[in-house]
């Protein structure tokens, strides 16, 4: 059964794992797919005829608003956004923290996020879904974290407020949230946070996730794909743990 028959869907960080993992999926269950990064994601070729890429800044409103009409003007109107951009930063006690960072995870996340909303959600068809990937950061606090942790909480906030707004029209809106991820994204956090802990960072996070390991760009995609999918239809407003328990 294919759960995305003939949708339209938008991604954004459509180059990292988690954007190509989803997006492989989405394409498996029949949907028409806009891949959205920094640079052009490639290895799409095959699938020509239901992939575009757009290289686009989602920082930028000029840059949302061209990836939008791309999508619209090639398939039509939107079934699904998937808000999955991200950046780190850095990590750091307070004192230190760039301030240029902590405005430039803010810039990706956080308005990333409500740009694509916005430019958007004048396109989504009635009964559509949008599925913002935060994180399990987006949970908790831990020291010199500051930019990443602090977006990933206002993530949840858009999430919540588009979720009420957009229910009289049955478009859904959810977020989720990966714990640590075996990717290059997740690779780079552990080795900043080695430096500072003095220990290795992955085996650091694999002893605090109870299932004992990190999760794979594939198990995020089988749940963005139920989030966005009529599996959900009735789940709005929600934060899906994808953490190994973690957040527990």
């Amino acid at each position: 059964m294919k759960l995305l028959e003939g949708k339209n869907c938008i991604i954004t960080g459509g180059g990292g794992s988690i954007g190509r993992a989803t997006a492989r999926l989405f394409l498996e269950h029949g949907a028409n797919v806009v891949l959205v990064d920094i640079a052009a994601p490639a290895g799409f070729e095959k699938e020509r005829d239901r992939v575009v890429t757009v290289e686009a800044d989602v920082s930028k409103a000029a840059d949302a608003e061209r990836y939008v009409a791309a999508a619209v003007t090639r398939f039509g109107a939107i079934d699904v956004l998937f808000c999955n951009a991200g950046n780190f930063g850095t990590v750091a006690p307070i004192e230190a923290y760039p301030e240029e960072v902590f405005d430039a995870v803010q810039a990706v996340h956080v308005k990333g996020t409500f740009l694509a909303a916005k430019h958007a959600v004048p396109h989504i068809r009635n009964g559509g879904s949008i599925v913002i990937t935060s994180s399990v950061a987006g949970t908790r606090g831990d020291p010199g974290v500051y930019g990443y942790i602090t977006a990933k909480h206002a993530q949840i906030g858009i999430m919540r407020c588009l979720a009420k707004e957009l229910a009289p029209r049955g478009i859904r809106v959810n977020s989720i949230h990966p714990g640590p991820i075996d990717n290059s994204f997740q690779k780079s956090v552990e080795d900043d946070l080695g430096r500072i802990i003095g220990r290795d960072g992955t085996q650091f996070f694999d002893e605090i996730i109870p299932l004992g390991r990190h999760g794979t760009a594939e198990e995020v995609a089988m749940s963005v794909l139920y989030l966005a999918s009529d599996m959900s239809s009735f789940t709005t407003g929600t934060m899906l743990m994808v953490d190994g328990g973690m957040s527990v």
